[in-house]
C-alpha cells in the first residue's frame, strides 16, 4: 500500500539536513525600533521607488515616504517616527549599493494608518488598490510587487495556491507564521481568491510540518474551497513550477508564469500583509525573520521594522559566538553572505544565518568528474556542467540556447557536486551576460 502514502512533489531536488529545529518552538518576538533605520528605495523587482520627503523632514509610523516609480514597482512607507537625516547610497544585503533614506528615530512613537475595509464587503478592485498603497512586495525571495501578481492579462485564474514549504534549511519563519495566524492566513488567502476571481484555493505544506498541517486544517474544517496539500520535504519543494507540479500536476512552460497554466502563487508572509494591509490598515512595514544557526547565541523568530541594521539584530540575539565563519542573509542555498553588517532589513528579508565552522566547510574544488549527479537533481532538466563550462567559455549565446536563462538558481547542482565545482555561481554569472545579450 506503498503507493497510496507517497507524498506529492517533483523530479529531481535535493534532501539536505534543515536545521529548523533550532527554532521552530520559539515564537516571534517583537524587536523594538532601533536608534537609526536606513530604507532602500529599491526593496523589490523594478523601479526604485520616487523619494518625497527631505533631508530634515518628520515622518510617522506608515507615513508614505516614497511612492511607486512605473508599474512594477512599489510603494514604501517609513517603519518609525522620527527625523530625516540623509538621502544617500548604502550597501543593502544583496550586496549592492543603493540609494536608501536614513532616519533617526524619535522615542514618542506616532503611527499612520489607512482606514480598515470590511473583509466581506471589500471588491477585488478596491483589494488590489489597497495591496498597491499599502506597498507588499512578495515574501517568497523575488520580492515581486503583489498588486502586479494579482493583475494577470486576460488570464483565467482557477487555483491560488499558498506556498507554506519553507523548504530551506534553517528558516521557521513561514512555520511560526501558519502556527501562530493561522485564522488570519486563511482571511487573506479568502481575499486573493477574491481579486482574481479564483474558485480554489491550495495551501501546500512539506510534511515536517505537522503541527502548521493540522491546525490549517482545522481551521479549515468549513471551507469547501480550500484545501491542505501535505508535500514531501524536499528543496526546492517551494519553488513556484516545482510547487505548481506537484499540487495540481500542471507544469509552467520556459518563458512563461504561473498565470499562464491558471495560477497565482502567493507566500505564506505575503498573504499575512495583505490581510493586514485591508482588515488593519497597515502598510508593510516589518519584516519577520528567522535568527539562526550555531553561531548566534540566541536564536530567534523575529518582527523587526524594515530598515533595521542586521548587526542590530544580531546583537538583540546575544551577539555571535567566536567561531562564527559566515553570516548570510535568506537561507543557506539562495541566500547571500554578507560582508557589511550596517546592510539593513528590506521587506522580503526572511533569515539571517550565523553559521560557525562545523557548519561552513570549505571543499577543494577538482575536475569535472562526468558523474552527470547535477543533471540528477535539477529540478528543471537543465546540463549545470555545460552551462558552467559555456560560461567559463564565453559562449553566452550558446549557453542561452541550452536554456541557460531558464535556471532559477536554486542551488541543488553546486550541493550534489562531487568535484566541489560552483556551478550556481558560473551559471548566475553566465545568465546575466545571457539576458544582457537578449535585451
Amino acid at each position: 500500500m506503498l503507493f497510496f502514502n507517497q507524498k506529492k512533489t517533483f523530479r529531481g531536488g535535493i534532501h539536505p539536513n534543515t536545521y529548523k529545529e533550532l527554532t521552530e518552538d520559539l515564537s516571534f518576538e517583537i524587536m523594538p525600533p532601533p536608534k537609526q533605520v536606513i530604507i532602500p528605495l529599491s526593496q523589490h523587482t523594478g523601479k526604485p521607488a520616487k523619494p518625497l520627503i527631505n533631508k530634515g523632514t518628520k515622518v510617522k509610523t506608515g507615513e508614505l515616504i516614497a511612492e511607486q516609480d512605473g508599474y512594477i514597482s512599489a510603494n514604501i512607507h517609513s517603519s518609525v517616527t522620527g527625523k530625516v537625516i540623509k538621502i544617500s547610497s548604502a550597501v543593502n544585503v544583496n550586496g549592492f549599493i543603493k540609494e536608501s533614506i536614513f532616519i533617526e528615530t524619535d522615542e514618542n512613537e506616532e503611527f499612520c494608518k489607512m482606514p480598515s475595509l470590511n473583509i466581506e464587503a471589500i471588491t477585488a478592485e478596491e483589494i488590489k488598490t489597497r495591496i498597491k498603497d499599502a506597498g507588499i512586495v512578495g515574501l517568497g525571495g523575488a520580492a515581486f510587487p503583489a498588486y502586479v501578481k494579482l493583475s494577470p492579462p486576460d488570464k483565467k485564474i482557477d487555483y491560488v495556491i499558498l506556498n507554506g514549504c519553507e523548504c530551506e534549511p534553517y528558516l521557521t519563519r513561514d512555520y511560526r507564521l501558519m502556527i501562530e495566524r493561522t485564522d488570519d492566513i486563511i482571511s487573506g488567502l479568502k481575499l486573493i481568491m477574491k481579486a482574481v476571481n479564483a474558485s480554489k484555493g491550495i495551501i501546500g505544506i512539506e510534511d515536517n510540518k505537522i503541527e502548521a498541517i493540522n491546525k490549517l486544517k482545522k481551521a479549515l474544517s468549513n471551507y469547501s474551497d480550500i484545501s491542505i496539500i501535505p508535500l514531501k520535504t524536499k528543496y526546492p519543494q517551494g519553488a513556484e513550477k516545482m510547487l505548481i507540479k506537484a499540487v495540481i500536476n500542471r507544469e509552467v512552460p520556459p518563458g512563461k508564469l504561473p498565470f499562464d497554466v491558471g495560477c497565482i502563487i502567493h507566500n505564506i508572509g505575503t498573504t499575512i500583509s495583505i490581510y493586514d494591509a485591508i482588515s488593519k490598515g497597515e502598510p508593510q512595514i516589518t519584516a519577520a525573520i528567522t535568527v539562526s544557526g550555531k553561531g548566534i547565541n540566541k536564536p530567534k523568530n523575529l518582527i523587526a521594522r524594515v530598515g533595521t541594521p542586521l548587526i542590530d539584530i544580531i546583537n538583540f540575539c546575544g551577539g555571535i559566538k567566536s567561531n562564527t565563519k559566515k553570516i548570510i542573509v535568506g537561507g543557506p542555498m539562495m541566500g547571500i553572505a554578507q560582508y557589511d553588517l550596517s546592510a539593513p532589513v528590506t521587506k522580503a528579508t526572511s533569515g539571517i544565518l550565523v553559521l560557525n565552522d562545523e557548519e561552513v566547510t570549505n571543499f577543494k574544488e577538482t575536475n569535472c568528474l562526468r558523474c552527470g549527479k547535477c543533471v540528477e537533481v535539477c529540478p528543471l532538466n537543465l546540463i549545470p556542467t555545460r552551462l558552467a563550462r559555456l560560461t567559463q567559455f564565453k559562449k553566452y549565446e550558446d549557453a542561452k540556447n541550452l536554456g541557460i536563462t531558464v535556471c532559477m538558481e536554486c542551488g541543488t547542482c553546486t550541493y550534489n557536486c562531487p568535484a566541489n565545482i560552483p556551478l550556481v555561481q558560473w551559471i548566475r554569472l553566465g545568465k546575466q551576460k545571457a539576458m544582457s545579450i537578449i535585451s
